[in-house]
């Protein structure tokens, strides 16, 4: 088994080969002066079971062009098979035709990964689900429920006032997963989003006051939608407002945003290697999903299930 890392998330990368004791196979990822990407697999492949590690965050399109060239390259270097491990999927909002004439570019960008040689996909929290159908090689959609129901479980003495929330009604299913593993209670925010990034709370079903709330979502992008939503909730009564996301994408002013929010503290995966801002942020934190990856990493190139680390 090797692990090859591309310049998306390095870190997280190095994190998951300390886990699994393997070091980082040598290779050259690097731009020519007109910002064309090249990559230099510096170690024989040949006949090895190797996994990419690369988040397709921003920049998307050049972190997306920089995995397909390293599949190729590996495919020309005759590994045995290429696993492309994607923590972070960029394009999955585009999951379907939103109005004429526009793309869906989830799709688009599994056929690009599928061509360029890869034989199988790890990633984590799709934006939806069915996503995996998209690809015609096996994918595994790891979740991040396990990792925020133990820190959730070490941060709250008390989870009988836990309240999970779903910030809108598309996250229900995923709210609802982690409050049957906590046997916490569920609400729901009902939002009307006028047009895009600009998000608008109508109403919240469910009983708030005097609970202890917890947003869980995928993705957090400009942050207005969990802004918005820990406002209803603390004006509904609530104690305290924590937001739970794996997807710390946080463009623009999210970062300023959030820490002028109601939100205690905001937390998310290092799907997405964090900017200055997010690390000097007083109520953002990271969690690390390098043990959850490696286990799974470990397990594909083992052959074994890895259906237990979805329970």
């Amino acid at each position: 088994m090797k692990v090859l890392a591309g310049n998306s998330n390095r870190p997280l990368a190095e994190a998951i080969s300390t886990c699994l004791g393997v070091p980082l196979t040598k290779a050259s990822v690097r731009r020519f002066s007109d910002m064309e990407v090249f990559v230099e697999i510096l170690e024989n492949v040949r006949g090895e079971d190797v996994f990419v590690v690369q988040s397709t965050s921003a920049p998307a399109n050049d972190n997306l062009m920089e995995l397909l060239v390293t599949i190729d390259a590996l495919r020309r270097g005759s590994a045995r098979r290429i696993t492309a491990v994607i923590p972070y999927y960029g394009y999955a909002r585009q999951d379907r035709k939103t109005g004429p004439r526009t793309p869906i570019s989830a799709k688009l960008v599994a056929n690009l990964i599928t061509q360029a040689g890869a034989n199988r996909v790890l990633t984590m929290d799709l934006h939806a689900g069915q996503i995996q159908g998209f690809f015609d090689i096996p994918t595994d959609n790891l979740m991040a429920a396990p990792v925020f129901e133990k820190d959730i479980r070490q941060s709250f003495e008390n989870i009988g006032e836990v309240t999970i929330v779903s910030p809108d009604v598309g996250g229900v299913v995923r709210a609802r997963a982690l409050a049957k593993r906590l046997d916490a209670d569920l609400a729901i925010i009902d939002k009307r989003r006028e047009r895009a990034g600009v998000s608008e709370v109508m109403n919240i079903i469910g009983d708030a006051n005097g609970r202890r709330c917890i947003l869980i979502d995928d993705i957090v992008d400009s942050g207005g939608t969990l802004c918005n939503a820990a406002v209803a909730l603390m004006e509904a009564g609530a104690k305290s407002v924590h937001a739970f996301c794996t997807h710390g994408v946080l463009s623009g002013g999210a970062v300023a945003r959030v820490a002028v929010s109601p939100l205690e503290q905001l937390v998310t995966t290092d799907s997405i290697q964090a900017t200055e801002a997010v690390r000097v942020s007083r109520n953002i934190r990271q969690l690390t999903i390098a043990p959850l990856l490696a286990e799974a990493i470990m397990r594909i190139s083992e052959e074994r299930s890895v259906s237990s680390l979805f329970s």
